[in-house]
C-alpha cells in the first residue's frame, strides 16, 4: 500500500472554528478505492473500485458508490460549500454509473480516481465554509445539470412532437 501523509490530529492551524483535518480512515479509504497496488514496472496504481467492478459487475460498482459516499459525510461536516459537495456527488455518480459498463467501466474505474478526487475537494476547503466554490466547481455542476434537464426534455419534446404529428388532420 502507499504510504499516506501522517495526518494531523490536531485542528488546522488557520481554520475558521477549529475545523479538524481530513481523518485518515477517509485518506485510506480513498487510497484503498483507487491507488492501492502499485503495477510493478510502471507509475500507475489500481484500487478496489475496479477490481470490485470486474469481480462483481454492477454489485462491485454499487458498494465502491456507497464506500465513496462517506467521504461526502466527511465533507458535510468538514462544511465544504454545496456546490463542491454536488461536485464530488457527481463525481461519485460518474463513478458508479459508467464503471457499471462491462470493461469500458473497468477502466474508466483506474482512470477517473474519484475518491482521490473528492478528497482533493475536501482538502482545498478544509472546513472553510467562506471559501468559495472555484470556476471549475461551477461548470461541472452547471454542465452536468444542463446535460439531465436535456436528457429529460428531448423525450418530451419528441413525443409531444410525435402526438402533434400523429394527431395532426393532415395526417
Amino acid at each position: 500500500m502507499k504510504n499516506l501523509p501522517k495526518p494531523a490530529s490536531s485542528p488546522l492551524a488557520g481554520a475558521p472554528g477549529g475545523a479538524l483535518s481530513v481523518p485518515d480512515w477517509a485518506r485510506r479509504l480513498s487510497v484503498l478505492l483507487d491507488s492501492a497496488l502499485r503495477i510493478p514496472g510502471t507509475n500507475l496504481s489500481i484500487g478496489l473500485d475496479p477490481i470490485l467492478g470486474a469481480l462483481l459487475p454492477e454489485l462491485g460498482d454499487a458498494l465502491s458508490a456507497v464506500l465513496s459516499l462517506s467521504l461526502l459525510v466527511v465533507a458535510f461536516r468538514q462544511r465544504v460549500p454545496k456546490l463542491v459537495m454536488a461536485r464530488m456527488l457527481i463525481n461519485i455518480a460518474l463513478d458508479a454509473l459508467l464503471g457499471a459498463i462491462p470493461l469500458v467501466g473497468d477502466a474508466f474505474d483506474f482512470a477517473f480516481k474519484a475518491n482521490e478526487k473528492n478528497l482533493r475537494l475536501i482538502e482545498r476547503h478544509h472546513g472553510d465554509p467562506t471559501q468559495p466554490a472555484s470556476f471549475g466547481d461551477r461548470l461541472v455542476v452547471f454542465g452536468v445539470l444542463t446535460a439531465a434537464v436535456a436528457c429529460a426534455a428531448v423525450p418530451v419534446l419528441l413525443s409531444l412532437a410525435l402526438l402533434r404529428f400523429l394527431l395532426s388532420p393532415a395526417h
